[in-house]
């Protein structure tokens, strides 16, 4: 029987990236077999989060999309990461024999610091937190995009470097679980570049109506008229209508823009489409949404109930870190 653990972080409203990208994945995720565990990264978002209401709330938003969209807290283990504090003795320990090599050649640290963030000691050691993330819970798979598959890699070299150094077998070797399907591996943003928050590129989930219009709009487009034959290719637009569309529909307005002609849709009308699709999709969760942010109640309750189903795991591998290295 499979274990699968997963997490997100807790940096901001939820964007159609994280959508397809995590969040649908996970959800689909728990109808199999198996143990699931998901959480919310709040430690991990102290890399660069100097607003604790700020941080506060994007974690709220997060527990509150997941369950709006169907998380199912009775199939799922979800709990916020700061209430497990036993990931963070983990994490330690494991840094104690992870050579500095590893986290230089770590592509996060290197894109953030390519992006204009300050590098800190956190940011320089997040993939040992990353790592008891997951070996804290003995999972047999994680789910994760292709551009996260270095951080399971680092997870199995530091989980074969304690075994080594203490010769015992404390942490299981885990597997990622690779997002096979490369027009939701990588989402795209308003301007082309992969969707992140810190581009700017976004578009948030429960967007509706008029603020969903406008950002629908900045997408970015030419000046070619809709006579004019294009390939589908080259028209962003057509990369977010991918994401929701049946192939049937698909081809079909791919086929009238490759034509154009008379006949053939403009930009404006791929836009409506688009808008169109985000509002049906996300239709329901915005209801659930808007009633989740009612009652928190109900959300402290299911991620307090996580948290300690968590802890029991995260408590018994902790235990077995220690007494391997002298410490228990």
């Amino acid at each position: 029987m499979n274990t699968y653990l997963s997490g997100i972080q807790s940096s901001g409203l939820l964007h159609l990236g994280n959508w397809f990208g995590a969040m649908r994945p996970h959800i689909e995720l728990q109808d199999l077999d198996g143990e699931h565990f998901y959480f919310i990264a709040d430690y991990h978002a102290l890399t660069t989060s100097r607003d604790p209401d700020a941080l506060k709330e994007n974690v709220r938003e997060a527990a509150v999309a997941y369950l709006a969209m169907g998380l199912n807290p009775d199939r799922v283990t979800f709990w916020r990461q700061s209430d497990v504090p036993e990931v963070t003795e983990v994490a330690w320990m494991l840094s104690c024999v992870t050579g500095m090599g590893l986290f230089e050649r770590a592509h996060s640290y290197k894109d953030k610091i390519a992006q204009g963030v300050k590098p800190n000691v956190g940011l320089f050691t997040y993939p040992a937190l990353m790592a008891a993330d997951i070996l804290a819970f003995d999972p047999t798979l994680v789910p994760v995009g292709a551009d996260q598959k270095q951080h399971v890699e680092m997870t199995q070299d530091m989980a074969a470097s304690f075994n080594a150094a203490f010769d015992a077998e404390v942490f299981r070797r885990p597997e990622p679980l690779i997002e096979t399907d490369d027009r939701r591996a990588k989402v795209v943003g308003t301007d082309g570049k992969k969707m992140s928050k810190s581009y700017g590129n976004t578009i948030w989930m429960f967007e509706t109506g008029k603020k969903l219009k406008k950002v629908v709009n900045q997408i970015t487009t030419d000046s070619r008229p809709p006579e004019e034959a294009k390939d589908p290719a080259s028209v962003l637009l057509f990369r977010f209508l991918e994401l929701f569309l049946e192939p049937v529909e698909l081809a079909e307005w791919e086929g009238r823009v490759r034509e154009g002609g008379v006949d053939a849709p403009g930009y404006g009308h791929l836009k409506t489409r688009l808008i169109d699709l985000i509002e049906e999709t996300f239709r329901e969760g915005r209801e659930r949404r808007e009633e989740l942010l009612g009652d928190p109640g109900e959300v402290d309750r299911v991620l307090a109930a996580g948290a300690e189903r968590a802890r029991e795991r995260a408590t018994t591998v902790r235990n077995r870190a220690l007494g391997a290295c002298g410490l228990r």
